[in-house]
């Protein structure tokens, strides 16, 4: 599956499992890298996306 430009209905922080060559990205900015722990808040409501490095991905995901 394609990953796509959306936005959730919840509040929500990511967080990688692991180190990882794949980048997050909110809409009008720059990417950016997910590394090991590193937490992303995303609000509701706004655009955003993953996008595919070479390496397997896990994230946690919790919703606020």
């Amino acid at each position: 599956m394609e990953l796509v430009w959306h936005r959730d209905r919840e509040d929500r922080l990511i967080k990688s499992t692991h180190d990882t060559d794949w980048k997050f990205q909110f809409d009008d900015e720059l990417p950016i890298d997910l590394y090991k722990d590193g937490l992303i808040a995303i609000p509701k409501g706004l655009y955003h996306r993953l996008i595919k490095g070479t390496t397997p991905l896990t994230i946690k995901i919790i919703e606020y």
